[in-house]
């Protein structure tokens, strides 16, 4: 998938080019900063970030990557949180969008980021997750690359407690339902005789909104091949996971992300808290996949994938 979020060490992490969230100075600072340096080669990697000299918030740089499994290191250096009132998550934003403009331009296909100034910059992670997220999902829109956003433990990735709150409602009233709860429950349990295949329903779907197909794989966070095997493999049987994105995607009500999953062959369990987790972004009518995908990995350690 174009994008994915992992639990990892960013330094283990193969790509491109590894992001590191740099010290303003050339310099090697703590945290995860001080780790790229010790992984990469602390003073080969200090002699060409001498090089650059300082970095401005919101800027980033970049320098090869020595001992790391990548091309490049790209520096940029997050805002000082100051309680959000001096553009602090502004510059943070500049700095996703300007790492990513620096890996086009060094022609990298993939890039790896850890979440950018949660650490020694206090900014507050779950507006750090919502700012990562804006900018990449947006990117991601108009652009090819594989990014992946890196996180190194639980603790350093927070949702809203909004969303994460409106979630567990959802869970918390649909779990083990015997029946359905309203009038759209009623008629998503009494689906019409399938007459279409998944494949032809789907075509029909993409029709119907008038999108191209690369803006519905790159929407749904599917690989431009893997569509195209769906789009003319009659015989082609997705993963639930797939269906999911595209119906996603496409911007399906509940009834219809069932019916098409029903002519896959899959449909959502009651009894799944992952299904429910799924099924309350087709009901709440919020079609962000990366959003999904962030939810997904602070409930259960992995997001929607093939």
């Amino acid at each position: 998938m174009p994008f994915r979020i992992i639990r990892n060490d960013i330094t283990k992490v193969q790509a491109d080019a590894i992001v590191n969230s740099a010290d303003p100075e050339p310099k090697a600072g703590g945290g995860a900063d001080g780790a790229v340096y010790d992984a990469a080669g602390r003073n080969k990697l200090l002699e060409e970030r001498r090089k650059i000299g300082m970095i401005k918030p919101g800027e980033a740089a970049y320098t090869k990557a020595f001992a790391l499994p990548a091309r490049y290191i790209i520096h940029t250096v997050g805002p000082v949180w100051e309680g959000g009132t001096h553009g602090e998550l502004k510059i943070l934003a500049s700095c996703y969008e300007k790492s990513l403009a620096l890996a086009e331009e060094l022609e990298c296909t993939s890039v790896a980021f850890p979440l950018i100034g949660t650490g020694s910059f206090a900014i507050p992670k779950d507006q750090a997750l919502k700012t990562a997220l804006s900018v990449i999902g947006r990117y991601l829109l108009d652009h090819d690359m594989d990014i992946t956003l890196v996180v190194y433990d639980p603790e350093s990735f927070a949702v809203s407690k909004e969303e994460y709150s409106a979630v567990q409602e959802f869970i918390d009233e649909n779990m083990f339902r015997e029946r359905p709860l309203s009038n759209a429950y009623h008629r998503r349990y009494a689906m019409p005789a399938k007459t279409e295949t998944f494949q032809e329903r789907l075509l029909e779907l993409i029709d119907r909104t008038g999108m191209t197909d690369a803006e519905v794989y790159k929407k749904a966070n599917l690989d431009r091949k893997l569509f195209s095997k769906i789009r003319k493999d009659v015989n082609y049987h997705p993963s639930k996971e797939t269906v999911i994105a595209l119906a996603l995607a496409l911007e399906l009500d509940i009834i219809e992300a069932n019916d098409l999953l029903n002519r896959a062959g899959y449909a959502f369990s009651p009894a799944d808290e992952r299904d429910l987790t799924i099924e309350s972004f087709f009901v709440r009518r919020i079609y962000d996949m990366t959003q999904l995908e962030s939810i997904l990995f602070a409930r259960f350690g992995h997001t929607l994938k093939e």
